[in-house]
């Protein structure tokens, strides 16, 4: 259910910050994401990965490395669900 998605995604507020960074540049590494956000790589990977898992980013490889971006027609569509859920319950 996307408003499931959606509740994981942000539960944690690295995620959040992620998704927001994500936000205010195209595409970034996980090197990149895991300086920004003093995390290990491994962390970052495995926050990236969940996200990847949930829909809301996609990635590509520019050998060594994987950049990582928002799938931005998800989340707008997840987003409209959850408003039209949230405007029924008011």
């Amino acid at each position: 259910m996307p408003d499931e998605k959606l509740a994981r995604a942000i539960r944690s507020r690295k995620r959040r910050e992620i998704l927001q960074m994500l936000c205010k540049k195209e595409k970034m590494s996980v090197h990149e994401i895991a300086d920004e956000f003093d995390l290990t790589e491994s962390s970052a990977s495995r926050h990236l990965k969940l996200l990847y898992d949930l829909g809301l980013v996609d990635y590509e490889v520019k050998p060594p490395e994987k950049f990582y971006f928002l799938k931005i027609n998800e989340i707008k569509e997840m987003f409209e669900v959850y408003n039209k859920v949230a405007s029924k319950l008011a």
